[in-house]
């Protein structure tokens, strides 16, 4: 792969990978700055890029963790959520908007598992490749993390028991 071929990816999956790299972030300028310094370490390897898509996704799982471990902390990131009483488009956003503070509520490496493996669509050992660990940490961290946003989802302040199950998937 040349230099051509980078340039086109880049073209192509950049508004995937700043997607991934916000859930993973929870910050627009965060997300930004994390697909920047992936792309930038893939581009010095990218002549022996076998797996493109892999290969930045777990560039940007790698980054993502380091910054967290430099930082000892994770960013709070507090959202307003709207009305309740507009229609149902604005119901998808605050279902929406409660799911990633409840994101934000979870620890790095569940946050991840759940972004790679629920709104990627990834398979277990797919995420697995992609956090180097075992696909049996992916499916504990999976459980747990689901675990987790039930019980912030559920809990008062953070919506209805219906925006809970909707976005992860109990039942009323």
């Amino acid at each position: 792969m040349d230099d051509a071929d980078f340039r086109e990816f880049v073209e192509l999956r950049y508004p995937d990978l700043l997607r991934t790299a916000y859930l993973l972030t929870g910050s627009r300028d965060a997300a930004q700055d994390l697909v920047h310094e992936a792309l930038l370490k893939v581009m010095r390897h990218w002549r022996r890029v076998d797996e493109p898509m892999a290969y930045v996704r777990r560039a940007m799982v790698n980054e993502r963790n380091s910054r967290w471990r430099r930082l000892g902390l994770r960013e709070l990131l507090i959202s307003v959520i709207p009305d309740r009483a507009a229609a149902d488009a604005t119901e998808a956003v605050v279902v929406r908007d409660e799911l990633l503070a409840a994101l934000d509520r979870l620890p790095i490496r569940m946050r991840t598992v759940l972004v790679l493996r629920y709104w990627e669509d990834l398979s277990e050992a797919t995420v697995a490749e992609a956090m180097g660990c075992s696909v049996g940490t992916v499916k504990s961290q999976s459980a747990r993390g689901l675990a987790r946003l039930r019980n912030v989802l559920s809990s008062p302040g953070h919506g209805s028991a219906t925006v809970s199950n909707k976005l992860v998937g109990e039942r009323a």
